[in-house]
């Protein structure tokens, strides 16, 4: 008998009249509301002004959603698309399945297009949102847990998850927390990102690639520790020949940018407009101008004052 262990809900989904209130839906929006929340401050401090994170995450946000969709119906086409299963259940986004893969790459491509349109350099952008991601899939990892799904292997350690539901081939038991683990790992890459970040200054892009460094990290070992159903090449589950790639590809980035463009952006807004103070060119965006220091005015006739020579003094009288 255990003595302790996760309880899994009983319902992944309440109704408040005919409305479907759902755990899993819940934890995306409050993920992604706390990401723009925590963004909009470090843009904040990065010199950038209010309200642009938001602007930008109004294309983030619905290209990420169906880029992470894509990714798993395609890297599990066989639940949706094999003998037996209904093709319209690829669009039932609220049951589950969103790969975080995709929903970056393609969360990635909105953000690009959002910043572009508002005059912001993407890394600067990349950068100051990359703690928000992580905290946003440490939510959202718990819609896993109302929804059952995506456990570890079978465990007895105090701490196990208890699966009770038996619908999709799931066996009752307890199983290793995946979620937990993973939303734990994502919360501390969080605060990795913004350690670095103010020890190290990180900029044009840096922080993001530490954020996705480390991320690939935590899911190499958690995936290996998953027993749902997954694509296997040379032995690995699909996820963690993903995670090596990209895990490489950020660490280049990392190096390869420090090298080329060391530092941090000086300007995050370009877009802002500018008023000259004169006729004179504004300097261009991304310089500082020194500050122009003007010499106190001389008195006229500066040159031809003279000083005064003293009066010869009166000889002394004689002594006669």
């Amino acid at each position: 008998m255990e003595l302790a262990y996760i309880p899994s809900p009983s319902h992944g989904v309440l109704y408040l009249g005919p409305i479907p209130l759902r755990g899993y839906a819940f934890c995306i929006i409050i993920g992604v509301f706390v990401a723009v929340w925590l963004g909009n401050k470090r843009w904040i401090a990065r010199g950038g002004t209010s309200g642009t994170v938001a602007d930008i995450a109004v294309w983030a946000v619905p290209f990420g959603l169906v880029g992470g969709r894509l990714y798993h119906v395609i890297t599990d086409y066989e639940l949706y698309f094999s003998e037996g299963r209904d093709w319209v259940d690829a669009f039932k986004v609220w049951e589950g399945g969103l790969g975080i893969w995709g929903a970056i790459a393609l969360g990635a491509l909105g953000a690009w297009i959002g910043a572009r349109r508002r005059g912001v350099p993407m890394p600067a952008y990349a950068d100051a949102v990359a703690p928000g991601i992580a905290v946003a899939q440490a939510i959202g990892r718990w819609g896993n847990w109302f929804n059952q799904e995506l456990y570890g292997r079978e465990t007895h350690v105090p701490w196990a998850l208890h699966i009770t539901s038996s619908e999709g081939g799931r066996v009752p038991g307890y199983y290793h927390p995946t979620f937990l683990y993973e939303s734990l790992w994502c919360v501390g890459v969080a605060l990795l990102v913004i350690w670095a970040d103010r020890r190290f200054t990180l900029g044009h892009g840096r922080a993001f690639a530490l954020y996705v460094a480390a991320y690939c990290v935590g899911r190499g070992w958690i995936e290996y520790m998953r027993v749902d159903d997954a694509h296997h090449i040379l032995g690995l589950r699909l996820n963690d020949w993903t995670a090596l790639i990209v895990f490489l590809l950020a660490v280049a980035y990392i190096v390869i940018s420090a090298k080329k463009r060391p530092g941090r952006e000086a300007v995050v807004e370009r877009g802002l407009p500018e008023t000259p103070a004169d006729d004179t060119d504004p300097a261009p965006a991304g310089q500082e101008t020194a500050p122009t220091v003007e010499k106190p005015a001389e008195p006229e006739n500066a040159e031809k004052q003279e000083t005064p020579e003293a009066e010869p003094a009166e000889p002394a009288p004689k002594k006669s």
